[in-house]
């Protein structure tokens, strides 16, 4: 058994739960069976693997920027609250699994759950499943939440076969619901060959399906009409450092220069009086987010590139007819340049209006906004929300997510018995809160209804599909 499980737990430490590697192996066997010369083949790593390092570094600077500033708020204002973001649930998620002696179960799981997705893209006749979901990062951050979701609402799978249990959904929840982004991303991108593998997709599908009510995708963001004086916003340096002086300025000043230089609470972030005035600090705390956001663009293009020209050799000859899942910022370079920024500044508005509703209401648990779900979900939900019903469907769909991840993150702290945070993004409030409550109510019945709900969501796709055939190659057939 020993020597299965050390292999299996190298691959998921080194390459699994590091996906710069993981995609760059994937482009590595996608540009071998596709038969490219070697130097080829080793380029396309390279490129792919450096790709998503770059947007590693973008993604981690954006994140790093603004939590030491969630840090102060939190100890200015002496409040003791729950934080929604991936990092911080991932925290409570392992701190609660200690607590009930199973803090491995999340590895195993994970290794189950891509198992899972495997097999059902495999399988593809049969289930419709069309995706792997290779965003392994997002993967170990829901493995965790999801093992809370079923062993604490499941008390009678807190045993050997717990492992088993959290796996088997997880691989359905990645496979079924990157599989509902294709037909949108493949509209959004014109035949891009890629899906979204991270925590917005029953989002990606609901707002791909709802924003042509709300407005019109002629009056998009980049068409929309500003006076000469703001027209300098269509650039995206531009408006995302203006955006975030305005932003980031008010809660620095709020908070000033003492609490902000205090080293030990805010670490690497904190503000030094001897080498700096305040006022430069926030102005370089501000435009540094622009730097992080046109770093993380840049490492999309390349990747991208790179993967989607090389999963057509795995989906040709391993896994036939299949997209790869990716991060959700590989989109953001296929919409409207404005709409990222549009998407974060309405749902940071959302979220603060709910907070706000939640001191004023005396509600037992306080969240703290993080900036992984209000930038991240809303920017993703803003641009697919834009490309199908123009700025006022990306206005109105990002901002009531901001509203949703506050209102209903206080909900699913309570019913996890979560401290200190909860994962925050909006999936893993909508459809997962809704199904922590079948899990306490019904307990393995619920289990299995779920099971049964993710597996019946893809036929229900291809039954819809008028061209059968387009359905497998992801081709964007009419409403």
């Amino acid at each position: 058994m020993d020597a299965l499980l050390t292999p299996l737990n190298w691959f998921s430490q080194n390459i699994l739960q590091n996906p710069a590697f993981f995609v760059g192996l994937l482009v590595l066997i996608g540009y071998l069976l596709l038969k490219k010369p070697l130097h080829d083949v080793f380029a396309g790593f390279v490129k792919a693997t450096v790709g998503y390092l770059i947007l590693n570094v973008g993604a981690g600077g954006l994140v790093n920027t603004f939590r030491p500033i969630l840090v102060a708020l939190a100890k200015k204002f002496s409040l003791e609250a729950a934080v929604i973001d991936p990092y911080f649930g991932l925290a409570a998620a392992n701190a609660k699994l200690e607590g009930i002696g199973f803090i491995s179960v999340a590895t195993i799981a994970l290794l189950i759950g891509f198992g899972v997705n495997i097999l059902l893209v495999a399988l593809r006749k049969l289930t419709k499943v069309r995706t792997l979901f290779i965003t392994g990062h997002i993967m170990v951050q829901q493995a965790a939440t999801i093992s809370v979701f079923v062993l604490i609402l499941i008390p009678q799978l807190q045993n050997s076969w717990g492992a088993w249990a959290v796996g088997i959904i997880c691989g359905l929840y990645w496979a079924v619901s990157s599989n509902m982004t294709v037909e949108p991303t493949q509209r959004l991108t014109g035949g891009g060959g890629f899906a979204i593998g991270h925590q917005q997709q029953f989002a990606i599908w609901f707002v791909d399906k709802i924003a042509p009510f709300l407005g019109k995708k002629e009056d998009n963001l980049d068409d929309l009409k500003l006076p000469s004086f703001l027209s300098v916003f269509h650039d995206t340096v531009v408006a995302s450092a203006t955006l975030m002086l305005v932003f980031f300025g008010s809660i620095l000043l709020v908070l000033g220069p003492e609490m902000m230089s205090n080293a030990e609470l805010i670490g690497a972030g904190a503000y030094n009086p001897a080498k700096q005035a305040f006022f430069m600090y926030v102005i370089q705390t501000a435009f540094t987010f622009s730097v992080y956001l046109f770093i993380l663009m840049q490492g999309v293009r390349m990747f991208v590139t790179e993967l989607t020209n090389a999963f057509q050799g795995i989906s040709s000859k391993l896994l036939p007819g299949s997209f790869p899942a990716v991060d959700v910022a590989a989109s953001y370079g296929f919409g409207s340049s404005n709409a990222v920024l549009s998407g974060f500044a309405f749902g940071l508005v959302g979220q603060l209006i709910t907070i706000a509703l939640l001191v004023i209401f005396k509600n037992p648990v306080l969240i703290i906004t993080g900036f992984v779900p209000v930038f991240f979900d809303n920017a993703a939900i803003a641009v697919y929300a834009d490309k199908r019903g123009g700025w006022k469907a990306a206005v109105a769909l990002s901002f009531i997510s901001g509203v949703l991840q506050v209102a209903l993150g206080a909900i699913a702290v309570t019913l996890l018995g979560l401290t200190g945070g909860y994962h925050g993004n909006i999936d893993l409030v909508l459809p997962w809160l809704p199904i922590g409550y079948i899990f306490k109510s019904l307990g393995v019945i619920g289990y299995g209804l779920v099971c049964l709900f993710f597996l019946l969501i893809p036929q229900l796709q291809f039954a819809k599909a008028k061209d059968k055939e387009a359905y497998y190659r992801g081709e964007v057939q009419a409403d």
